[in-house]
């Protein structure tokens, strides 16, 4: 069996699919990655299906040993990525050799990478995905991030073909960025002031902020009575108002209830780019219709689709 091995797992390196679809209403989350275009461009360099598991890094990348030879792509942040100490290119995919040595420094711009195998990880699947979700301890190596000496399966290899983008749809932060949204369920639980304040401000992620969500800083958002309502469910992007009036955007490892008043949803299209955001980066939010959002999502997956060229 082809294996690799990590010999330094870099800030935080977790096994990571499209996610675990199916089980919010037996409390389970959904997970998977935080940048699914990334994701799914690397698989498709290494002609794996879409949704196939990756390593997704965070900030500060991995060091891997190969036990046999390999074919990989890396894709998402601007990364420096080296092998045996020799730069090489993200955005395509690359011939390994037994004993060579993978190097993903810190990113330079962006937050997250992935890092996909032809024949992707040969890890348990758990209730349909390979995701690890953190604070469950469940999916992906033993429910854990990787550590240091960790020893992982690949999948069969297959025939090495080159392949490249010709687009690179991949959303990469910009000095403040626009994240588009449509109306929260609870929205009319605010103050119109409130809701002024909301679309017309800028909010900074905080460092408070993880896989489950990412804590704004800014001007607090006012609500008529008071932020807490009976439990209800929370999708990629929620974004909720508890009563100290900062906005939290819920993300991948989100809950699957929540009491606090929900004023909006990012849009799927723009989940992306949010996982690539990293603390001390700018949003603001611009209103879109629910049409437009899914007109938004389907162009992006149509995108990545014919991103990729054999050759």
């Amino acid at each position: 069996m082809r294996k690799i091995r990590i010999i330094q797992k870099g800030l935080l390196t977790t096994i990571q699919d499209a996610g675990r679809l199916g089980y919010q209403q037996y409390g389970m989350p959904v997970s998977g990655a935080m940048d699914l275009v990334s994701l799914r461009l690397a698989n498709l360099l290494v002609g794996n299906s879409p949704d196939e598991a990756c390593l997704e890094t965070t900030f500060l990348g991995p060091e891997i040993e190969f036990l046999a030879d390999a074919e990989i792509a890396v894709c998402g942040a601007e990364t420096d990525l080296r092998l045996n100490g020799s730069p090489i290119a993200l955005n395509c995919n690359h011939r390994i050799c037994r004993g060579d040595m993978l190097k993903l420094g810190t990113c330079k711009r962006g937050l997250r990478n992935y890092i996909a195998f032809a024949g992707g990880l040969d890890v348990p699947v758990v209730m349909g995905s390979k995701s690890t979700y953190l604070r469950g301890k469940l999916g992906g190596w033993q429910g854990r991030a990787l550590e240091n000496g960790d020893v992982l399966p690949l999948g069969e290899a297959r025939p090495f073909q080159q392949r490249s983008l010709t687009d690179n749809p991949t959303c990469l932060p910009q000095p403040t960025n626009e994240i588009r949204i449509i109306a929260g369920s609870e929205v009319t639980a605010f103050t119109r002031e409130g809701l002024q304040i909301f679309l017309n401000c800028t909010y900074t992620v905080s460092p408070q902020s993880d896989r489950m969500g990412y804590r704004l800083s800014g001007p607090p958002v006012a609500h008529k009575t008071g932020a807490d309502i009976l439990s209800s469910g929370i999708a990629n992007g929620t974004i909720q108002v508890p009563s100290h009036g900062e906005p939290i955007i819920m993300l991948a490892d989100r809950q699957t209830v929540g009491g606090y008043t929900k004023i909006a949803n990012a849009i799927s299209a723009d989940l992306p780019l949010l996982g690539q955001m990293r603390p001390g980066d700018c949003m603001r939010f611009i209103e879109v219709k629910t049409e437009e959002a899914q007109r938004l999502l389907q162009d992006q997956i149509d995108r990545v689709k014919a991103a990729v060229k054999q050759g």
